[in-house]
């Protein structure tokens, strides 16, 4: 189904970004206290995959590929902060939290869209 890097990395990470803001959206009171710990260990796991995506997809040479490998980016630098400052407070609800959250599930569905599509375009090309 998926056939290239392009299209299986936009998978895993659109699909991630999809569900881990529909969860966090809904579950939004679990870090009125967040425990340092815990945040930089999720700062670990967003670096690490951060890494992945930039060492298996550092490609860019168009939007799709592009928008894929900056996936990476933000996962590595969002990552990185969570790391060097745990301890910072997080944003309370509000507009801009929830536009933040909004604006990375729309950015998961348009990664999963450019998966699903990826195949269909060559299919179109060759057919």
């Amino acid at each position: 189904m998926f056939t290239t890097t392009t299209e299986r990395v936009a998978a895993v990470v659109g699909a991630t970004l999809v569900l881990a803001t529909t969860s966090e959206t809904i579950n939004l009171h679990i870090w009125s206290e967040n425990d340092p710990t815990l945040v930089y260990l999720n700062g670990l796991f967003l670096l690490a995959a951060g890494l992945v995506v930039l060492v298996v997809h550092f490609d860019w040479t168009s939007v799709r590929c592009g928008l894929v490998s900056v996936s990476g980016c933000l996962l590595f630098v969002a990552g990185s902060i969570r790391m060097f400052f745990p301890t910072a407070e997080q944003l309370a609800p509000g507009p801009v939290t929830y536009g933040i959250i909004a604006t990375l599930c729309v950015y998961g569905l348009v990664l999963c869209a450019i998966a699903i599509s990826g195949g269909r375009a060559q299919e179109a090309q060759q057919g």
